[in-house]
């Protein structure tokens, strides 16, 4: 069996303005160690797979850069989107690819954003779905709830499937009876106490053929519009016809488009020390607390404050006194001044921003 990591690298970089930007989104940031999530997500993947099969899906402005960044990957293995159309349109192009090569070649989907805390384990539970996706199944790791969280969608887990073997020793799956949208904390806390619901941590693994077929039944438009393109993969017609089909493909989430409507979907439970880094607030768990749970970072002071994010640069100080629960953010050019639990919010700046034509800082 071999694994063809395929890395979704998109982004319009708007929940970590000002700090993220259209040309810098949040992949390309080092928001949870010394590397940028990007690299950090190549990096972790070998000895599971190598370089040389690895892809990367991405939009035409940010390929050079992470063509830069990824040296070790062939040119050949970004695959560049002429426009974001959700994460349905990108799966079904990246199988084109693998399928090229490999028909049967089992695809590991990974987000490019994600903090992992401990890459064996996480090596583990990828194989382990792997080998679900080599028997036929669509697999997907789900994370065990630590906490009643509200920015997580959630799997309901069904039966247990029989134990598989990796290596010498078994791992365990189960179906997926259900996906459930991100819930309110009551829901959350019940999630958390039912015991039978995992975090979706967004990481699929399924055979090219297996995911095609899928997307074939479930979206009969996405087939015929992959299937156009697919006629062109390796002619001088395929930029072009991909530059024409693709900004015509339902923009909809693979999750929506297609898992919830299949009965292959299985489930590895898994403990890797996962984050989705999905905003600001999500820095507690990826960088240094102090003891009042503060992350203070560049020249930044806390005073009298608890679980405040204060982010500045070096130039100059930025300094938070007597506040809990704040965000503040210098980049520089720009300041975000927040609640922490409106950090889901900071998208609505950057759309403000746009409207009043402050294209500079977008």
């Amino acid at each position: 069996m071999k694994i063809y990591p395929v890395i979704m690298a998109g982004g319009s970089g708007t929940r970590f303005w000002p700090l993220s930007r259209k040309s810098r989104p949040k992949q390309f940031l080092a928001l949870a160690g010394d590397g940028p999530l990007l690299a950090s997500t190549v990096g972790r993947l070998p000895p599971l797979a190598r370089p040389r099969e690895t892809y990367v899906v991405c939009g035409p402005q940010h390929a050079a850069a992470a063509r830069r960044m990824l040296p070790a990957l062939p040119k050949e293995n970004f695959i560049v989107e002429p426009c974001a159309r959700n994460t349905a349109p990108c799966v079904g192009l990246a199988a084109l690819h693998v399928s090229a090569k490999d028909p049967k070649g089992v695809i590991a989907m990974l987000p490019a954003d994600h903090h992992i805390a401990r890459p064996d384990a996480f090596r583990d539970a990828l194989s382990a779905a792997a080998q679900l996706a080599d028997a036929g199944s669509i697999a997907t790791i789900g994370i065990h709830p630590s906490r009643p969280e509200t920015g997580y969608g959630y799997l309901k887990v069904g039966p247990r499937l029989a134990a598989k073997r990796k290596g010498k020793g078994r791992f365990q799956a189960h179906k997926v009876e259900r996906f459930v949208e991100k819930p309110d904390v009551v829901t959350a806390a019940r999630y958390l106490a039912d015991g039978n619901y995992l975090w979706n941590s967004g990481i699929f693994a399924f055979r090219a053929d297996v995911i095609l077929d899928e997307i074939a039944r479930a979206m009969p438009v996405l087939r015929e519009q992959l299937e156009a393109i697919r006629k062109t993969l390796g002619t001088p017609a395929y930029a072009r016809t991909l530059k024409r089909v693709f900004p015509d493909c339902p923009s909809i989430s693979i999750d929506y488009g297609v898992m919830e409507k299949s009965h292959r979907i299985a489930v590895v439970p898994a403990e890797f020390g996962w984050s989705d880094v999905g905003s600001f607030a999500a820095l507690s768990d990826v960088r240094t607390v102090d003891d009042l749970g503060n992350v203070a970072e560049g020249d930044a002071l806390v005073i009298d404050g608890r679980n405040d994010v204060v982010l500045a640069t070096k130039a100059r100080p930025v300094a938070v006194i007597g506040l809990d629960d704040v965000i503040v953010v210098d980049s520089g050019d720009a300041i975000l001044v927040c609640r922490r639990d409106r950090a889901q919010d900071v998208r609505k700046a950057v759309e403000e921003l746009g409207r009043r034509g402050r294209e500079e800082l977008l």
